[in-house]
């Protein structure tokens, strides 16, 4: 891994991939560097006006690239189901759930689930669940879902998964990323289980500047926090193009190995991919077997293809 970094992303031709969250950030960088290589890539976006906008941005950047919008709020499994029925391809090569909010106040997404449980975790596992039909069919498929070392913080709590009790939102942002490693970890089990060759695989970017770490502190009206945060991107945080590096090797290295954990190797903040700590609870066999069980009850999405 010493000093791997975008030159090293191999070939993609010929391969499709979704990246959701691909507006901006890790997930834009992403997508314009898997576009580069050759790839299909579908930008799984909220909002179509940002969408088509990176889409444009990405065809300027990368001449040539085959590059689509696709609407998905993952904090409405209405939207989840919708996007993943209507996705047109025979195969789908890697799934990147990069998407994700952080240190929001309060709130619930369209189907009443906390906001950063409900967009983090529960809809890139229902958007998984409803794509891996089309994975299982792709020779070396990939899944790779970003978490964050903030999962450090806090394991996950199955008696108050929607932070009902109490909402403190920092705690609820690293419990989503802790599920985020238990669902990679649970998914990696099951699909070794069924003898399929999909590598279900995590990645954190270490300390990145991107859109993410102002959102909260905006939408409380925290502006001196909001500014905190403007100065750690500029001063401290590496870019987001650094950043996207893990994702990028967990997607594309050869090798790369299931339930595997990439992030930066200088103490996990900036750097070359490397292989990252991760908190023994996100390995925990049963945790991660009791929140799959609470994520399929609560999404209604249930894993078939992985028990035919």
């Amino acid at each position: 891994m010493a000093g791997w970094n975008t030159g090293d992303v191999p070939d993609q031709s010929g391969r499709v991939a979704v990246v959701t969250g691909a507006n901006s950030g890790i997930g834009y960088v992403t997508a314009r560097e898997l576009a580069r290589r050759g790839a299909r890539v579908v930008l799984a976006c909220r909002s179509e006006r940002r969408g088509a906008e990176a889409g444009d941005r990405l065809v300027t950047e990368v001449p040539g690239a085959e590059v689509e919008y696709a609407r998905l709020d993952l904090g409405d499994l209405a939207s989840v189901r919708e996007f993943a029925s209507r996705l047109p391809y025979d195969r789908l090569d890697l799934l990147v759930n990069n998407a994700g909010v952080m240190a929001l106040p309060y709130g619930t997404t369209t189907d009443g689930f906390e906001r950063q449980f409900g967009v983090n975790h529960l809809g890139h596992f229902a958007l998984t669940g409803l794509l891996l039909p089309v994975l299982l069919r792709t020779p070396g498929a990939r899944v790779v879902t970003v978490s964050s070392l903030m999962h450090a913080v806090s394991t996950v709590d199955l008696t108050d998964l929607n932070s009902e009790r109490r909402y403190r939102r920092w705690i609820a942002y690293s419990r989503s990323k802790t599920a985020n490693l238990l669902f990679t970890h649970e998914l990696a089990r099951r699909l070794a289980a069924h003898g399929s060759d999909v590598v279900a695989a995590a990645a954190h970017p270490g300390y990145a500047a991107t859109n993410l770490q102002a959102a909260g502190p905006r939408m409380a009206g925290r502006r001196i926090a909001e500014r905190v945060m403007g100065l750690g991107n500029r001063v401290v945080a590496q870019s987001a193009d650094a950043g996207a590096l893990p994702t990028l090797y967990a997607a594309t290295a050869p090798g790369v190995a299931p339930d595997s954990f990439t992030g930066p190797s200088l103490a996990g903040w900036r750097g070359a991919p490397a292989p990252s700590w991760r908190a023994p609870w996100t390995v925990d066999d049963a945790l991660g077997q009791h929140l799959w069980a609470a994520s399929e009850r609560l999404t209604g999405v249930a894993y078939d293809a992985l028990t035919a």
